[in-house]
């Protein structure tokens, strides 16, 4: 594969004219897994899975992915409910089966409310619904204080997100500027291999500084304005754990 071409498939949520369609993802070896359960809904060996991985490493994408496969093979007639695990409460927990077969758990990590969810998880299981849960962890590491929650929880098939390899960050790094109609050189993109850290949430800030910088300076994007940019985030303490 030429890294710097192919890059239409990207499985990120971008700032910049995002693309959330399957035919946007980009496969590697860091998702495939997890591509692969969402391409096989409805034949799931469970009614729920989990996909997790860090912040902006297309949890997101993947959930919209879902939606648009449920909406294809279903003739839903509207995009099934996303829902944010810490915006739960009780008033949902007959409810939305009623509005919708297949839903999606967005940021378990942050739930707050573990009774609705676990009413929740009964009523889709007993019903034959499906649930596409995402967090930025595996289930198995949060901490559920309600013991029947994380039982429940600790069965679901989670599928994790890896840190980008080289290939699939290029072919991001590429996406990124071109969203902001940047045409970085080839020794740019090695530059900023060589040199970034290991992060979709980093390369996603990073070409944002760049941008910023290249814009402020009135200059065209440079190996010197990249070095300013990675100086710049890594002096950030907000960074500190990528």
């Amino acid at each position: 594969m030429n890294k710097t071409t192919d890059i239409t498939q990207l499985a990120l949520n971008f700032p910049h004219r995002p693309s959330l369609g399957r035919e946007d993802f980009m496969v590697a070896n860091c998702n495939l897994e997890a591509v692969s359960v969402i391409d096989m809904w409805p034949v799931w060996s469970y009614f729920a899975v989990c996909i997790y991985g860090p912040e902006g490493c297309g949890k997101t994408h993947l959930a919209n992915v879902f939606a648009q496969k449920v909406a294809l093979e279903t003739n839903h007639p509207y995009r099934i409910p996303f829902i944010k695990a810490d915006q739960l409460n009780c008033n949902m927990r007959h409810s939305l089966f009623e509005l919708s077969p297949q839903i999606v758990i967005e940021d378990i990590q942050n739930l707050h409310d573990q009774e609705t969810l676990f009413h929740i998880y009964n009523n889709y299981r007993d019903l034959g619904g499906n649930i596409l849960f995402t967090s930025e962890v595996a289930p198995a590491r949060l901490n559920f204080s309600l013991p029947d929650l994380r039982s429940r929880m600790n069965i679901v098939p989670a599928l994790e997100i890896k840190a980008p390899d080289d290939e699939l960050l290029m072919a991001l790094l590429i996406k990124l500027f071109a969203d902001r109609q940047i045409t970085p050189s080839p020794e740019l993109l090695s530059y900023l291999l060589k040199n970034m850290r290991r992060s979709f949430s980093y390369a996603r800030k990073l070409v944002e500084e760049i941008d910023n910088i290249s814009l402020a300076r009135k200059r065209a994007v440079s190996i010197s304005i990249a070095k300013e940019a990675i100086t710049t985030l890594n002096s950030d303490r907000q960074f500190s754990l990528f």
